[in-house]
C-alpha cells in the first residue's frame, strides 16, 4: 500500500523510517541502542556542533551531518526529525522542522515554558505533522502494561498511585545551565517529568490540582535538587509522587538492582558520581559531559526494560507493583506476574509510537498536548512549592488531543 508523505515522496507502509537526528550529546547516545536494533527506522542525516559528533556519525550510519538544524530540515531524505538538542533548544528546532513539513519526536521536556510548549504544538498542528513527545518512561512497557491492566478494569477502580526514586543525578556532569532552573535545569523540568508522565498514563491523564514542595539543599549545585508532590486527578485517583537527586541511598536496590537504562548495575558504582565530581574543578564539569556524547561516549547496554523507580497502584482489588520485568498482581486471594517482555530494542515502544503516527496516522498517547500537559504540572509544582498552597491544573488531557480540558 502506498502513501503519501510531506515533501517526501511515495513510499509503502512497510519502508523504513527515514530519521535525522539534531543534537547527537547524552540523550542520542541513549537511543542509539534502540536505532541500531530496529529495523523499521534507518538514521539518514544529523544536525550537531561538534565536528568529532558528526564524523563519527557519517562514519557508522552514513548519509549527511549538517552543522545547523535548519540544514538538516531541508535534507529530502528526511522523513521525521529526532530533536535530541538542549531543553531551551527544543522551540526553535520544533518550529524549523514543522515549516518543513518533517513529523518530530521532540526529547522531554516539550519545551521549558508554557508559553513555547503552546507554540510547538499549534506549529505542529497547523503544518499537519505529528509532534511526539519522548522517550520518556511512560514509554515503558511495564507502564504501557500496567495501564492497560488498569483501564481495563479486572481490578476495580485505580484508587492511588505511589511513585518515588532516590539517585545522585545532581552530582553527575552537568553544563551551567543544568544547574538554573529558569534554563530548564534541576531535576523538575529533567527528572521530575518522567515521573509525571509515568503517572499521568496509570491514571489517565487528566490531572486535576496538585500541591508539592521542593528542595534547594546544596549552595554549590544552585536548582531544586527534590520535590515531593500529591496530585489529584479526574475520577478521584491520588498519586504521590517523591523525587531525590541529592540521595545516597540508591532505590535501585529495590528494582532487582537494575538500573533506570535497563542496566545491571554493580554494587562497586556506588557513590561514583560524588566521586568523579569531587575529584575535578568546576571548569571541567562541562568537559566531562561531552565524553559522553556521540562519538565519544559509550552506549549502555540494558538486559531488561527501562524504569524510573519504584511504581506502585492501589486498586479496588489489586495492588500493581511495577518492575523491569512486567507487573506484579496482588489480589484480594492470589499474587501473579505478567511478563512485559524486553527487547529486541530496549526502546522498542518509541518506535512503536513513531511507525504508527508516521506511517499510519495513528496519533500516540505521548503527543504534543500531552507533553504540554506534563509541562504544566511541572510548573505548578513550583509555583506551589513557593506559594504554598495547592494549584489546579487547566492545560490537562487524556491520550488523545480531543481530551484536553481548560
Amino acid at each position: 500500500m502506498f502513501r503519501g508523505q510531506n515533501r517526501g515522496g511515495w513510499f509503502l507502509t512497510s519502508d523504513p523510517i527515514r530519521v535525522g537526528v539534531a543534537g547527537l550529546g547524552r540523550a542520542f547516545m541513549l537511543m542509539v541502542p534502540t536505532f541500531d536494533a530496529d529495523d523499521r527506522v534507518i538514521l539518514t542525516a544529523a544536525a550537531a556542533p561538534r565536528a568529532e559528533s558528526c564524523a563519527a556519525f557519517e562514519a557508522k550510519y552514513g548519509g549527511t551531518a549538517y552543522r545547523s538544524v535548519e540544514e538538516l530540515c531541508a535534507d529530502p531524505s528526511v522523513e521525521a526529525v529526532y530533536i535530541a538538542t538542549p531543553h531551551q533548544m527544543h522551540v526553535d528546532h520544533v518550529l524549523v522542522a514543522a515549516r518543513a513539513g518533517k513529523h518530530i519526536l521532540v526529547e522531554k521536556p516539550l519545551a521549558i515554558t508554557m508559553k513555547d510548549a503552546e507554540t510547538m504544538v499549534s506549529a505542529a498542528s497547523e503544518a499537519g505533522v505529528h509532534l511526539i513527545v519522548g522517550p520518556s518512561h511512560s514509554f515503558d512497557p511495564p507502564v504501557e502494561l500496567a495501564a492497560k491492566l488498569i483501564a481495563r478494569g479486572d481490578f476495580g477502580r485505580l484508587r492511588m498511585i505511589q511513585a518515588f526514586n532516590y539517585t545522585d543525578f545532581l552530582y553527575r556532569p552537568r553544563r551551567p545551565e543544568e544547574l538554573r532552573t529558569d534554563e530548564g535545569g534541576g531535576v523538575l523540568f529533567s527528572q521530575a517529568i518522567h515521573q509525571i508522565d509515568v503517572v499521568r498514563r496509570l491514571a489517565g491523564g487528566l490531572g486535576k490540582n496538585i500541591y508539592a514542595m521542593t528542595g534547594a539543599w546544596d549552595p554549590k549545585r544552585p536548582t531544586e535538587g527534590a520535590f515531593t508532590a500529591i496530585m489529584n486527578f479526574q475520577g478521584g485517583c491520588v498519586a504521590n509522587l517523591t523525587y531525590s537527586g541529592y540521595a545516597h541511598f540508591d532505590s535501585d536496590i529495590w528494582m532487582n538492582d537494575v538500573g533506570e537504562l535497563g542496566q545491571l548495575k554493580s554494587p562497586n558504582s556506588y557513590g561514583n558520581a560524588r566521586r568523579t565530581l569531587a575529584d575535578i574543578d568546576s571548569k571541567d564539569e562541562g568537559q566531562l559531559k561531552e565524553t559522553r556524547t556521540f562519538g565519544r561516549g559509550k552506549t549502555i547496554m540494558a538486559k531488561h526494560n527501562e524504569h524510573f523507580g519504584p511504581v506502585i497502584a492501589l486498586c479496588d482489588h489489586a495492588d500493581l507493583k511495577l518492575t523491569p520485568d512486567g507487573v506484579e498482581v496482588f489480589g484480594d486471594t492470589e499474587r501473579s506476574f505478567v511478563e512485559a517482555k524486553f527487547g529486541p530494542a530496549p526502546r522498542r515502544t518509541v518506535i512503536d509510537a513513531l511507525v504508527a503516527a508516521v506511517r499510519h496516522d495513528v496519533v500516540p498517547a505521548q503527543t504534543g498536548a500531552w507533553g504540554l500537559a506534563s509541562l504544566e504540572v511541572c510548573h505548578a509544582i513550583l509555583r506551589s512549592a513557593s506559594t504554598g498552597r495547592p494549584i489546579d491544573l487547566l492545560r490537562q488531557c487524556g491520550t488523545t488531543y480531543e481530551e484536553t480540558t481548560g
